[in-house]
């Protein structure tokens, strides 16, 4: 036996690796039963104390739960990374094409775009829409047609039309490149297994998501800008009087019988989510019905019928329900109400509703200085964290030497104030300034769960989208097809394996038993490489599997057949399987090699389920090798050692 000791061991080793490798994805199905259990229990004893409360205030109850328990077991998480991962096809995903939004792009780099500009780019952007070619040949092209030069809105006045079309070319497909670098990075982060990200035309992009379930988180990673503002937020004393102001404009709208696009004259909402000081606004008809009084008010205050102020409160932060919203913006944008707005402020909102007690979701809306008092592009790190005063998710964010400059510049002078931080147009938080803020570290809060903040965390890290993109088409796989596939595929592999392993039995009995007991190692070993190298299996890597199966078993009917001619001969058994062996050696090793070097080609110039399928053949093929030439002779060597006999049919 002193003479098999190192394959023994070699064999023996590379089966403790594969284990090993491999029970990360035991544990995380061990784990999923688990967490799905408890997650289900619950929101059963949620629902069961409280019958009041929404389904989505049970679930984001549940899921503050789901955040806790993997915080308190990281190997939960850890479980989950080292596991092995399946392709769109086998879990479900999303596939998502997006579409970057040059004429946004154009618009930003413009020089003093007035309305000739606008006018032009919206006809480029439409005309776009319906064929191949470029937003910014079809701009160029209409410039052209109306006699006006480029330079008059890009380059400089000395440049032609031919030096600045080149530019503006270079500058959008930097952009596609540039966001196509940003959406990978914060595709890895997230933690995506084998995502496929690829390029269509001049300006799409092609994402797909295995194992993303949640449609708009999925859309916020690949949307959102990343553009972080740190802006001033305006004092009640310059807020309400210019409130006060698009008030009276709207109510000599309703007076005068003037509707919005919506065809609404006044707004809905309820006042008794937040109650706006009205009393000096009342008195005059407080011998009117409750409901009489309030129709007089929404007549004659549309605006703070809809945006409501809380009259206990120091600020003019005004709350608007989600189905006020839109009426709202419109309000805004209407050209009498934007004379009566100074051109240096404007209002935003919250990024996330709040819930009410009658059960209505309230966004937040703050008046803030357009010219933001510090941008996103001093943020060296981001973090997401647990705060431990208030048990809430927050993210935490450093910024370099000139940012950590700026802030406590900026937090010095406004002590007392209120600096909203703003990503992508929305108010994620708006804390008060208690003293200067010296170190450039910064927190944002309002994040409701903590999958959410490290999505936030991820946004920031990966930078910037040079242009915003816009989701195209969309197309969920759900788990339930997935599972399909998988039941299908593994079905497909066990009847290959069980037909294939009695035929040899069968056909070639001791030996043949040798053989499809050493498909059981082989497949080990193919699953603990794809665990151990991140791989991720796809149904056309299942595939590539059972072809694997073919090929080994292919391998040991060249072994077993030159042994079995080997014995004809009148050798013994010992000598025939080492002439068998070494005769098979160079058709096995040729066809074998031969079918590596296709996996390589397929792997190197396919993308998606190509390369799946090249992978496992790769690995497969390494491994069924393994098993015929290693495993398989090592067996059977011992067992004749032993004076056993052994029939090859």
């Amino acid at each position: 036996m002193k003479e098999y000791r190192f394959k023994i061991i070699l064999i023996l080793a590379f089966t403790a690796l594969s284990i090993y490798l491999l029970y990360p994805t035991f544990q995380d199905y061990q784990n999923n039963k688990s967490l799905t259990a408890t997650l289900e229990a619950t929101r059963d004893k949620v629902q069961k104390l409280n019958p009041d409360l929404s389904k989505d205030q049970v679930e984001k109850l549940v899921t503050l739960v789901e955040d806790s328990i993997k915080i308190a077991d990281p190997s939960i998480l850890d479980a989950r990374k080292k596991r092995v991962k399946l392709g769109l096809d086998l879990q479900g995903g999303m596939r998502v094409v997006l579409e970057v939004n040059t004429g946004k792009l154009l618009e930003k780099i413009a020089n003093n775009p007035d309305d000739v500009f606008k006018k032009v780019l919206a006809e480029a952007q439409k005309e776009a829409l319906k064929t191949d070619e470029s937003v910014v040949d079809i701009l160029g092209r209409k410039f052209l047609e109306r006699n006006i030069r480029l330079s008059r809105y890009y380059g400089t006045i000395r440049q032609d039309d031919a030096e600045i079309m080149d530019e503006l070319t270079k500058s959008s497909e930097d952009a596609v490149n540039r966001a196509m670098e940003i959406i990978r990075n914060r595709v890895d982060q997230y933690g995506v297994s084998e995502p496929s990200i690829s390029r269509q035309g001049s300006r799409r992009i092609i994402v797909e998501l295995p194992g993303v379930a949640k449609e708009e988180e999925a859309k916020q990673l690949l949307q959102g800008t990343a553009l972080l503002e740190f802006r001033l937020v305006k004092d009640a004393e310059l807020t309400y009087p210019i409130m006060q102001r698009i008030d009276d404009v709207l109510a000599k709208r309703t007076e005068s019988g003037v509707k919005d696009s919506l065809g609404n004259d006044v707004a809905s909402l309820d006042t008794t989510t937040k109650k706006t000081d009205t009393t000096s606004l009342t008195d005059s008809t407080s011998q009117l019905s409750e409901d009489e009084q309030r129709a007089k008010f929404q007549v004659e205050h549309p605006f703070f019928t809809a945006a409501v102020l809380n009259p206990q409160s120091p600020f003019a932060d005004a709350y608007v329900s989600k189905d006020d919203r839109n009426k709202i913006e419109y309000w805004l944008g209407l050209p009498e109400v934007q004379k009566v707005i100074p051109d240096n402020v404007e209002f935003v909102f919250s990024a996330k509703p709040f819930t009410s007690e009658d059960g209505k979701q309230i966004f937040v809306m703050y008046m803030v200085n357009k010219t933001p008092e510090l941008t996103g592009g001093v943020v060296t790190d981001a973090q997401a964290n647990i705060d431990p005063s208030t048990s809430t998710p927050v993210v935490n964010m450093e910024m370099n030497s000139e940012g950590a400059t700026d802030w406590a510049r900026i937090t010095g002078a406004n002590v007392g104030k209120r600096i909203a931080i703003m990503l992508d147009g929305v108010v994620f938080t708006a804390p008060n300034v208690k003293g200067k803020i010296p170190g450039g570290r910064s927190q944002i809060e309002g994040s409701e769960s903590m999958e959410e903040a490290k999505l936030l965390e991820i946004v920031l890290k990966a930078g910037a989208l040079p242009a915003p993109v816009d989701v195209i088409e969309e197309r969920i796989v759900g788990p339930s097809l997935g599972q399909d596939s998988i039941s299908s595929g593994f079905s497909s592999a066990m009847i290959g394996y069980i037909a294939v392993g009695l035929f040899m039995i069968f056909y070639y009995r001791q030996a043949g038993t040798v053989a499809a007991l050493t498909l059981v190692l082989v497949i080990l070993f193919i699953m603990g490489i794809l665990a151990g190298f991140s791989a991720t299996l796809t149904l056309p890597g299942i595939a590539g599997i059972v072809l694997t199966i073919g090929m080994a078993v292919d391998a040991n009917v060249l072994i077993f057949e030159r042994i079995r001619e080997e014995m004809g001969t009148g050798k013994t058994m010992k000598a025939s399987i080492d002439s068998g062996f070494s005769r098979a050696y160079s058709a096995i090793i040729d066809s074998n090699i031969t079918t590596f070097f296709t996996g390589i080609i397929l792997y190197q110039f396919g993308t998606g389920p190509v390369q799946g399928f090249a992978l496992t053949l790769m690995i497969g093929i390494a491994a069924s090798l393994f098993g015929a030439l290693v495993i398989s002779r090592l067996v059977l060597d011992v067992l004749v050692s032993r004076g056993l006999k052994i029939s090859v049919g």
